[in-house]
């Protein structure tokens, strides 16, 4: 398999009820990482794209949280729509979605 041009990461942190700093899976992360494995599939560019779920990426607050490597593109608040527009930009388009980054400061 070849270095893959793109590489989606998909925080999918699962944290008990209640905890202070609460978790991406609480905010509907899998629906997310759902999103980006049906583009994959659909697009069938697995020799240059990659998704991946992963735990904690930090911001939680913000989830669920995606970043798009190698452009080191931190995006929060993802759900489907923002999936979309996020694959669109990265892949089809070869740039970040700018005006759905997360501001620098708010980590």
């Amino acid at each position: 398999m070849p270095k893959p041009k793109v590489h989606f990461l998909v925080c999918s942190n699962q944290r008990p009820p209640g905890h202070p700093r609460g978790s991406c899976a609480e905010h509907n992360a899998g629906e997310t990482a759902n999103v980006f494995g049906q583009m994959l599939q659909d697009s069938q560019k697995f020799d240059t794209v990659k998704v991946s779920m992963t735990s904690c990426l930090g911001p939680c607050s913000l989830g669920p949280v995606v970043v798009a490597y190698p452009d080191n593109a931190w995006y929060g608040q993802v759900d489907a729509d923002k999936a979309k527009k996020i694959w669109e930009s990265h892949v089809d388009e070869g740039k970040p979605a700018s005006s759905l980054e997360i501001p620098e400061g708010s980590f």
